[in-house]
């Protein structure tokens, strides 16, 4: 295996002990809103499932991820975690995992696209038994430069849309070389943390931001995918004028009978006051429509990757540029008109300078499905052939009734008669 030079946050920082103090009290604060990932820590705690293993994690290391990364470690994997985002990271939560006797933490805000890869190979060589990512750069970092580990590896979890797109698009190809699961494609993480995670967080960044209202602006919000739903959903409740754009007819139906206005980019682009994608694809928002906007108008990006808004091609119409505030970039154009950049262009509602990611009660449950991801692929590994693999629709249910037990909400369950109802065909009329 590789040597790496690569150094832990705890070798990266100036006032290290303050750090990991600050890092504490919001990972303590997590906590007290995360009951499913307290409730499966206490399991892992007393059975040890991960007892043996390497668990290598590509994730946004904030708060809420850390207690993902302490519940895995306590359940006695050895963990090496960095970023999966530039801009993501938490300095102090990072300096405070890498304390963990368990946890070693290469995760650093700020890095250039070097530094960046240098931490994946870092955690590549603790070489894992287990990978957990957002995004897929660390499995695709794996399976391009130490196809060597491949058999080494049990299996893996990935959190994230983009992730997803990447991993099934690999598996197509004959090229994915072990099973993940595909987390985000569950119910309990697409109906809540893509829905009213990314919606509530991205909209919440952006204010913060930029200190303006939602209230009678055109927001247009470009996919109306599961995240893209959130985000209509939750600007539409602060009162802006919702504008979707699709490619997918069914999907731009859908929009337009939530009474979302539907339209091309190429329209939108000149009545818009905000621009929002979601789309986890490339050149959404491209040089066409910039020259079409309205001066001051604020653009923002939730997917992924910072490819979503060409900023390549604005750069290039601009005539000069400069932060109009701490996290926006206004591009002015030649013939006066301001456009404003937030967060580059990057994961708006992790990247931008006061973004907090989801909400915690939102990542809690994510976080949970992850987990007990990580423990089915460890002790049912051998039922699970390369590629990508739904959740187990049981594990998705057990994290449901530990959330509505926190939340002290009791529900139905079908009788036996129903039972044998529901499993029936012979029920005529």
């Amino acid at each position: 295996m590789t040597d790496t030079e690569y150094p832990p946050i705890s070798e990266q920082l100036d006032d290290l002990e303050s750090a990991r103090e600050e890092g504490r009290r919001k990972m303590d604060w997590a906590a007290q809103h995360m009951p499913i990932c307290e409730h499966v820590r206490e399991e892992f705690v007393a059975e040890q499932p991960f007892a043996g293993e390497r668990i290598g994690m590509a994730m946004h290391v904030e708060a809420k991820t850390a207690i993902l990364v302490e519940t895995l470690a306590e359940g006695g994997a050895e963990v090496a975690v960095t970023g999966c985002n530039p801009l993501s990271t938490h300095d102090d939560v990072s300096a405070a995992l890498d304390t963990h006797e368990n946890i070693t933490s290469y995760a650093k805000r700020g890095v250039d696209d070097e530094e960046y890869y240098a931490a994946i190979e870092a955690v590549i060589a603790h070489e894992p038994t287990i990978t957990v990512d957002d995004g897929m750069d660390l499995v695709a970092a794996i399976h391009e430069d130490y196809p060597e580990l491949i058999d080494g590896i049990v299996g893996g979890a990935e959190e994230t849309t983009t992730g997803v797109h990447r991993l099934r698009a690999m598996d197509a190809d004959g090229a994915l070389e072990y099973p993940v699961f595909a987390v985000n494609d569950t119910p309990m993480k697409r109906l809540f943390d893509n829905v009213h995670g990314t919606g509530e967080s991205s909209l919440a960044s952006i204010a913060m931001t930029t200190n303006l209202s939602w209230a009678g602006k055109n927001v247009v919000v470009a996919g109306y995918g599961y995240c893209g739903k959130g985000v209509a959903k939750k600007a539409s409740g602060q009162n802006a004028n919702v504008i979707v754009t699709e490619v997918e007819p069914r999907r731009a139906l859908e929009a337009h009978m939530e009474g979302y206005e539907v339209m091309p980019m190429a329209e939108a682009a000149e009545v818009g006051d905000v621009f929002l994608t979601t789309t986890g694809n490339r050149d959404v928002i491209v040089e066409e429509h910039f020259e079409e906007m309205k001066d001051g108008v604020l653009l923002a990006n939730a997917g992924h990757f910072d490819i979503e808004i060409d900023l390549e091609a604005l750069d290039d119409l601009a005539v000069d540029r400069y932060e109009a505030r701490d996290g926006v970039e206004a591009y002015e154009l030649a013939d006066g008109r301001k456009l404003n950049v937030i967060a580059e262009g990057r994961l708006v509602n992790l990247a931008a300078p006061v973004s907090l990611g989801h909400p915690v009660e939102v990542m809690d449950q994510s976080f949970g499905i992850q987990a007990v991801c990580v423990r089915e692929m460890l002790e049912n590994g051998d039922e699970y052939d390369a590629g990508v693999h739904d959740v187990p629709d049981e594990l998705d249910k057990e994290i449901a009734e530990i959330k509505l037990e926190a939340e002290g909400v009791d529900f139905d369950s079908l009788t036996d008669t129903q039972h044998d109802y529901m499993d029936s065909w012979d029920h005529g009329t």
